[in-house]
């Protein structure tokens, strides 16, 4: 029935395009602030597809469907989609064209193409249009296909907007907004416009839960050089937080005043914006002022957390750690006693998250894959498809947790039953490459994805590759993703990715072997100064992270002596930071599980 619901729908949107002789649709998994999660609102894409990862791309002709999306989510696109008539286009794979080439390939000249305006950003449309004017293709962002198709659209969400207050918020939202100004000033600039959601919330020291897994609130700002203009549902602040921004010169203005505002800038005055962070159909609205393209300033300043931030980190790490002591006790005193299935992992790691002070929500939904799921890095358990956890194997968990004071991200794989000597060896092989990464010194500003091969270095020696990224940034009590930088070598170094002190980053690398099993063990770490040489000023990485490695796995003769010591000393730090927060059985399986090698 699911299946036939997907090809009805798919079917009315080809109806949609005959209307209105548009020859392909694509559908994004964006909004009109290009975010990473979505308001239910603005998910056309799982709409349509049955698809749920957080990243893909529907394209449908008259006579095809494909959905692209990368390495994270092949293995859950098939099964997703399978019956639905939408084929998996594998991105990145070899030999598989991306959307644009796709459409060159099979479009004739003078074709059509409908991508909303309110999901596509201004260097996307770029990107679209270097492929397809060649060709006499044109795409048309004017039209929403969606919205004609799709009944009983969800509404756009309301829920309320706070301050996110001192002692955590170290920066005041006047030295945000005056941070802003000076870089504005220093481009020539009389307005800045934003539209990402995590930037809007660290200028003005604001958090909310318009989207799942991220303290964020649907807005647009102008940041001017005497005022902020702040576009929002007003129905979201109440009275004494109008005010409050007011005595800093921010203006509260309806959320679709946004269009409008930008119109009627002066067309002397000069708009900073990123091409990359605001929609074309925005963008076509400030059709005459003049505008000056660049990063947003908020980027990087809020990359680079202070030590007051990083103070809070550290002791939201330690709850953080205490909480998966608790959980980690339970599940290995339940194996054999109780049916645990992969569901059951969420529901403990989060009741456990939230028995500690100041616990928010989740930072993302938590991925437990134990054996073949493992293999899909972003696999996501369901009522109707899950695991139970039986027999012999690895599991795998990537969770983490919101707290006014920071943002966790951990992966540990722990073993059921007996594992494999391949499965222990792939363990060790990942925890190698997490230690080099973690040891690692470099000179500062060194760009980010000039970093991964360090990470990468063990695996590639044994012929082994993964898909994915080694790190990501990470937020101050904001999205669980956040640039500038990106170690990953498969993204284009920019100059806004140089490494700096006070940045948190991911280090996750991992195996995937489909079908099998998939290891990721993941700690997030600080850029913090190292020595200062004749040659420079250098950087190193301290772990923020506070759990356990689990030991069990470990094929001992293939670490190094250097590499046993690092695993030792971190198990030694975990075990003194968490052991004041913890009693009973969690305190038990923290002094067993921190035992040296």
């Amino acid at each position: 029935m699911l299946d036939s619901l997907y090809a009805s729908r798919i079917q009315a949107l080809r109806q949609s395009m005959a209307a209105h002789g548009v020859q392909a649709c694509v559908v994004l998994s964006a909004d009109p602030h290009l975010s990473e999660y979505l308001p239910d609102h603005w998910a056309a894409r799982a709409w349509f597809s049955g698809f749920e990862g957080s990243a893909g791309t529907l394209l449908v002709t008259a006579d095809f469907a494909g959905l692209w999306t990368d390495s994270r989510y092949w293995e859950q696109a098939d099964a997703d989609l399978a019956g639905t008539g939408i084929q998996t286009l594998r991105a990145g794979a070899p030999g598989v064209p991306m959307p644009p080439d796709w459409l060159a390939q099979h479009l004739p000249e003078g074709a059509r193409v409908a991508v909303d305006g309110n999901t596509l950003s201004v260097t996307a449309l770029r990107q679209w249009q270097a492929v397809l004017q060649p060709c006499k293709v044109a795409i048309v962002t004017d039209l929403d296909l969606v919205a004609e198709v799709w009944a009983g659209r969800p509404a756009l969400p309301s829920a309320p907007v706070y301050e996110h207050m001192p002692p955590y918020a170290c920066r005041t939202r006047m030295a945000n907004i005056q941070a802003v100004r000076e870089q504005m000033q220093q481009q020539g600039a009389q307005w800045h416009w934003l539209s990402s959601l995590d930037d809007i919330a660290w200028l003005l020291n604001l958090r909310g839960a318009d989207v799942d897994y991220n303290p964020v609130f649907l807005a647009h700002v102008l940041v001017g050089a005497d005022v902020v203009r702040l576009f929002i549902d007003t129905t979201k602040l109440d009275v004494g937080l109008v005010q409050a921004l007011a005595s800093d010169g921010v203006l509260v203005e309806p959320y679709d005043a946004v269009g409008g505002a930008l119109a009627c800038l002066p067309e002397s005055d000069t708009v900073l914006f990123d091409p990359a962070r605001v929609t074309v159909k925005l963008l076509a609205a400030a059709a005459f002022v003049q505008k000056l393209q660049g990063d947003n300033p908020s980027w990087r300043l809020k990359a680079c957390k202070t030590p007051e931030e990083i103070a809070h980190v550290r002791q939201a790490m330690a709850l953080d750690g205490a909480a998966l002591c608790e959980f980690f006790a339970w599940f290995e005193a339940a194996q054999g006693r109780e049916r645990i299935t992969e569901l059951t992992i969420d529901e403990k790691i989060t009741a456990a998250r939230a028995r500690q002070p100041g616990f928010v929500s989740p930072s993302f939904s938590t991925i437990a894959a134990y054996n073949a799921n493992g293999a899909m890095p972003h696999y996501h358990a369901t009522a109707q498809s899950h695991a139970v956890i039986d027999g012999d194997g690895l599991l795998l968990i990537d969770s983490g947790g919101q707290y006014p004071g920071g943002t966790t991200d951990i992966t540990r794989v722990v073993p059921v039953g007996q594992p494999s000597a391949e499965q222990k060896r792939d363990y060790t092989l990942v925890l190698r490459g997490m230690i080099a990464l973690s040891q690692a010194h470099f000179p500062q500003g060194i760009l980010s994805p000039l970093l991964d091969p360090i990470a990468r270095a063990p695996l590639w020696q044994a012929g082994i590759e993964f898909g994915h990224g080694t790190g990501h940034g990470v937020g101050y009590f904001l999205n669980v993703h956040e640039g500038p930088q990106s170690i990953s070598y498969r993204t284009p170094p920019k100059p806004s990715m140089a490494m700096a002190v006070g940045m948190i980053t991911s280090n996750e690398p991992g195996v995937y072997r489909p079908g099998k099993w998939g290891v990721r063990i993941e700690n997030l770490v600080v850029c913090q100064p190292a020595e200062q040489t004749e040659f420079g000023q250098f950087l190193h990485f301290e772990t923020l992270t506070l759990c356990p490695i689990d030991t069990r796995c470990i094929v001992r003769e293939l670490l190094a002596p250097a590499e046993v010591d690092w695993l030792n000393t971190y198990h030694a730090r975990v075990r003194q930071t968490l052991l004041p927060l913890v009693d009973g059985a969690a305190r038990e399986w923290l002094v067993q599980r921190t035992e040296a090698i």
